[in-house]
């Protein structure tokens, strides 16, 4: 398994629309065969701070989910709600098992 955590902070006044997307695309995401979880969390103190948790079966299913229709619906659409660039970290996961995701 790979999970991937993607934060991002987001203008005040788009933040339901980014919950909106985040939803749309999390939901589709985990129709991909590649795709384990798919967890949209916003910070409880900073309703503007977004973690998503991606957690993929294999090291090529973050470029597959990337070639989706709905990734690319839901980047193009988020691109300006952003009031910095997203950015990731990359771990292996270590509990559970993978075989229990």
């Amino acid at each position: 398994m790979l999970v991937v955590l993607v934060h991002v902070h987001v203008k005040t006044e788009l933040v339901d629309a980014f919950q909106a997307a985040c939803v749309e695309n999390a939901r589709n995401s985990l129709l991909e065969p590649g795709v384990a979880r798919f967890d949209v969390l916003q910070q409880q103190d900073d309703s503007t701070n977004f973690t998503l948790v991606e957690i993929y079966r294999s090291p090529e299913a973050p470029a597959a989910h990337k070639q989706t229709a709905h990734y690319k619906k839901w980047a193009e659409a988020v691109a300006d709600m952003m009031a910095a660039p997203r950015y990731s970290v990359k771990y292996a996961n270590v509990f559970p098992e993978d075989e229990s995701l």
